[in-house]
């Protein structure tokens, strides 16, 4: 089974979101699992063919923490997913790969499934550490509890996030391939692995045939309609 999440970052309503689920609905098919992040205030209960997630968690589970929304008011909604340790959020937030896995640990204890993100920067991929910067993201970002197929990782090369750079085939080859070596190692050897960054309908079929590669992550392109129900019915 492929996946296909997209990310609605700081945009949509929930009229667009009940638009962009009954139209995906008609088209994904049961070989493929889609997913869709979006803002804490259209975060709802999905359906057989479209789960629904938050774009992030907090890593506390509960307290004085104002502005913080926690996993389990995340699955108190209905959602089922959630994204931590997006390349956005590292950025804004300034997460460190623990932070990460504080927020992943309490969307598993809550039920939740998330994708846990990594990726390197274009300075560390400049200066040759960008395999060990995400190898380190792997290991420290993975909270103790989670189980083969209890989560999800996504590759973000951050260094072609925003820039329309796509990796060659076999840059994300090799870095899934690293990936899959370092989870192996870790015992969760069936984590599903995405690719996330300028994914678009001429280039998903190529990518989502790369070894190691279970899906993608796309952000701009999940938005609307006419682009993101190409590049699904380009994966079936």
């Amino acid at each position: 089974m492929k996946i296909i999440a997209g990310n609605w970052k700081m945009n949509g309503s929930r009229t667009a979101l009940d638009d962009m689920v009954d139209s995906v609905s008609r088209v994904a098919g049961n070989d493929l699992r889609i997913m869709m992040f979006v803002p804490y205030t259209m975060l709802r209960t999905g359906n057989d063919m479209v789960m629904i997630g938050a774009q992030n968690v907090s890593k506390f589970d509960t307290g004085a923490h104002t502005g913080d929304v926690s996993a389990a008011m995340v699955r108190d909604t209905g959602a089922v997913a959630t994204l931590v340790g997006h390349s956005e959020t590292r950025d804004a937030l300034h997460d460190t790969n623990a932070d990460v896995a504080l927020r992943a640990m309490h969307a598993i204890d809550n039920d939740l499934l998330p994708i846990i993100c990594v990726g390197e920067t274009d300075i560390e991929r400049k200066t040759g550490i960008g395999e060990k910067v995400v190898v380190h993201g792997v290991r420290e970002s993975v909270p103790k509890n989670a189980k083969n197929g209890g989560f999800i990782i996504a590759y973000e090369p951050r260094w072609a996030i925003g820039r329309g750079i796509t990796p060659t085939t076999q840059e994300i080859a090799d870095m899934h391939r690293i990936i899959r070596d370092t989870l192996i190692d870790m015992g969760l050897g069936d984590t599903p692995i995405l690719y996330g960054a300028s994914v678009t309908a001429q280039n998903v079929r190529e990518i989502i045939n790369i070894k190691n590669v279970s899906g993608v992550l796309i952000g701009g392109a999940s938005l609307k309609k006419q682009d993101f129900i190409p590049i699904i019915e380009n994966v079936k």
